[in-house]
C-alpha cells in the first residue's frame, strides 16, 4: 500500500506585519493544519518612486533578520525572493505544491492593483486566496459620512471609528509551525544589500533602534508603563523623552495598532479608580490620525503626489535648490529646525512637533514644494510611511484633509522658546550653539557680541546666519496663498 499523498501547503505572504503574534494571515494558515511556508518579497520595480528609502531598507534588513530568528524557534524558516511578487509566488507554488495563499492587506495604491492582479490569477488557478485586515483599527472604504462620502475632517472620522470598533487583544502567535520536508531556496539576506556599506552612515540608526517584534514589545511596555501617563504634556516637548517612538515599528508591521489600543487600554484599566490619565486618550487620538491618514490615501490614492485641494495647482512656488539643501543638511540659520535635521540624519526620526515645524519652514518661510520635503522624509525616516507622510505634509501645507489654515505660519523661533525653553534640544544637535544662554540659544542672531565671544560662537562662521528672515517670509507666504484664493 503507498504512502496517503501529503497534506498540501498553505504559502503565508508576509508584507508589511513582520510579526507572528496579531498575525491573522499565520494564524489562520496554522489553524488550517497544514505544512506553512512563509515568505517575503523585496518589490523594488513595482513600488516604483515609493520602493523603501535609504532609512527603511536598513530596518528592513533588521525586521527580517528577526522576522527568521522568530520563525525557526517555531520549527519554521522565511524564504525569501526578489522581484515580481506574482512570479515569485508562482515558483514557490509550484516547488511547494501549495494549493493556498494567505497574506495581509496593504492600502498603498500600487500595492492593492498588484493584490488584484495578484488574487485573480491564483485564483484562476484553483489556488485559494485568502487576504486579512492586520495593521489597522478599522478597515479603510467601512466609514463613510452619512451621505456615504468619505470623511475630509478627522474629528467626525475619530468619533465615528470610537463608536463602531472594538478593539479585543490580539491572535496570539502559533506555537509551532509545520514546516515542508523540502521546501525552496531563497536569496540570502545579504544579497540584497539593505545595510548601507561604503560609506556606513546607519551608526545612529543602530544605536537608537532595535527592529523586530521583541524589540517592538519592549518598547510598547516602556512606554506604557513608564511615559504614557505624562504624555499629554511632555509630548510637545522634543527635549525630553515623552513620546512613545512606536512609529516604525507599526509601519514595519512589527506590532498591529491593535496590540498598542489593547496594552494601552490594560494600562488605563490598572488605574481605573483614579480615572484615566488625559495622555491616555491623547496617544489613542495619534493612533486615529494614523488611520485618519491610511483613510484618506484609500480613497484618494493620488495623495502621495496632487494636493487633494486642486487650486494649489496654481501656487506660486518658488524652486531653490540652495535652499533645499540647506534645509537638508540642518544649515538654516534657525536652531529648532536644524536640530530636527540633524536629528532626522542621525537617528532616522524626529520629533512629531519638530516635523512640524520643519515642515512648515520649508513649505511657507522658503515656498518649496511640499513633495520636495515628502521625498526627504521618505528617504531618511525609519517610520516614513506613504499615508501618514503624505497626508502630514499636505496638511503642513493647508492643502490636504483637514489642513492647518493657510495663515498659520510657525514661527520658528517662537516654537523653539516655547516648546524648548531651555534649549536642550538644540543643544544636543547643534554643539556649536551649546554654551551659549537659554534667551538667545533660539536666535543666535540677537546675541549680544560678548554672549558670542564667550561661547565661541562667529555667526556665519561656526553656525550660519538666517537663510530667510521670518518675517518677510510669513509675508511673502501669505501673498502666495492670496494669489491661489483670488483664482
Amino acid at each position: 500500500m503507498s504512502d496517503p499523498p501529503a497534506a498540501a501547503a498553505t504559502l503565508v505572504w508576509f508584507q508589511r506585519d513582520l510579526r507572528l503574534e496579531d498575525n491573522p494571515a499565520l494564524h489562520a494558515a496554522w489553524v488550517r493544519g497544514r505544512p506553512v511556508l512563509p515568505v517575503y518579497v523585496l518589490e523594488d520595480a513595482d513600488a516604483g518612486a515609493w520602493s523603501p528609502g535609504g532609512a527603511s531598507r536598513w530596518w528592513l534588513h533588521g525586521a527580517l533578520e528577526a522576522l527568521e530568528q522568530a520563525l525557526r524557534t517555531r520549527g519554521s524558516r522565511l524564504i525569501l525572493g526578489r522581484g515580481p511578487a506574482g512570479a515569485r509566488i508562482d515558483a514557490w507554488l509550484a516547488h511547494s505544491g501549495a494549493d493556498a495563499v494567505y497574506w495581509n492587506r496593504r492600502y498603498e495604491p500600487w500595492a492593492r492593483e498588484r493584490d488584484e492582479r495578484i488574487t485573480a490569477a491564483l485564483q484562476r488557478r484553483g489556488i485559494e486566496v485568502r487576504c486579512f485586515d492586520a495593521g489597522l483599527l478599522c478597515e479603510p472604504g467601512s466609514l463613510l459620512t452619512g451621505s456615504g462620502a468619505p470623511y475630509r475632517v478627522f474629528t467626525p472620522f475619530w468619533k465615528a471609528l470610537r463608536a463602531r470598533t472594538h478593539i479585543g487583544p490580539g491572535l496570539p502567535a502559533p506555537p509551532r509551525l509545520p514546516p515542508l520536508s523540502a521546501p525552496p531556496d531563497g536569496d540570502s539576506l545579504e544579497s540584497w544589500s539593505l545595510r548601507p556599506r561604503r560609506p556606513d552612515w546607519a551608526s545612529g540608526l543602530r544605536s537608537n533602534w532595535r527592529p523586530g517584534e521583541t524589540g517592538a514589545q519592549a518598547r510598547l511596555r516602556e512606554f506604557a508603563g513608564s511615559t504614557l501617563d505624562g504624555y499629554a504634556t511632555t509630548r510637545d516637548q522634543p527635549g525630553v523623552a515623552g513620546t512613545s517612538r512606536l512609529s516604525p515599528h507599526l509601519h514595519f508591521g512589527e506590532l498591529s495598532s491593535r496590540q498598542v489600543w489593547h496594552e494601552i487600554e490594560r494600562h488605563a484599566d490598572r488605574r481605573a479608580g483614579s480615572g484615566w490619565p488625559p495622555g491616555i486618550e491623547r496617544y489613542l487620538t495619534e493612533l486615529g490620525w494614523r488611520e485618519f491618514s491610511y483613510h484618506l490615501l484609500y480613497h484618494y490614492p493620488k495623495l502621495p503626489e496632487a494636493a487633494l485641494r486642486p487650486e494649489f495647482a496654481r501656487f506660486p512656488w518658488n524652486p531653490d535648490a540652495v535652499a533645499t539643501t540647506a534645509w537638508q543638511q540642518g544649515r538654516t540659520g534657525y536652531p529648532i529646525v536644524d536640530a530636527g535635521m540633524r536629528e532626522l540624519w542621525s537617528t532616522g526620526w524626529m520629533h512629531n512637533r519638530v516635523r512640524m515645524i520643519v515642515a512648515s519652514f520649508l513649505v511657507k518661510d522658503l515656498l518649496q514644494h511640499w513633495r520636495v520635503g515628502a521625498e526627504w522624509f521618505w528617504d531618511t525616516l525609519v517610520d516614513a510611511d506613504l499615508a501618514s507622510n503624505s497626508a502630514s505634509w499636505q496638511w503642513v501645507a493647508g492643502c490636504g484633509a483637514d489642513a492647518a489654515p493657510y495663515f498659520r505660519v510657525f514661527n520658528p523661533t517662537l516654537q523653539g522658546m516655547r516648546f524648548d525653553p531651555q534649549g536642550h534640544y538644540v543643544r544636543r544637535w547643534i554643539p556649536e550653539l551649546a554654551r551659549l544662554p537659554d534667551a538667545v540659544v533660539h536666535a543666535p542672531w540677537t546675541a549680544r557680541p560678548v554672549d558670542l565671544t564667550v561661547s565661541g560662537v562667529r555667526l556665519g562662521v561656526d553656525y550660519p546666519l538666517p537663510i530667510v528672515d521670518h518675517a518677510h517670509a510669513r509675508a511673502r507666504a501669505l501673498a502666495a496663498f492670496a494669489h491661489i484664493a483670488r483664482g
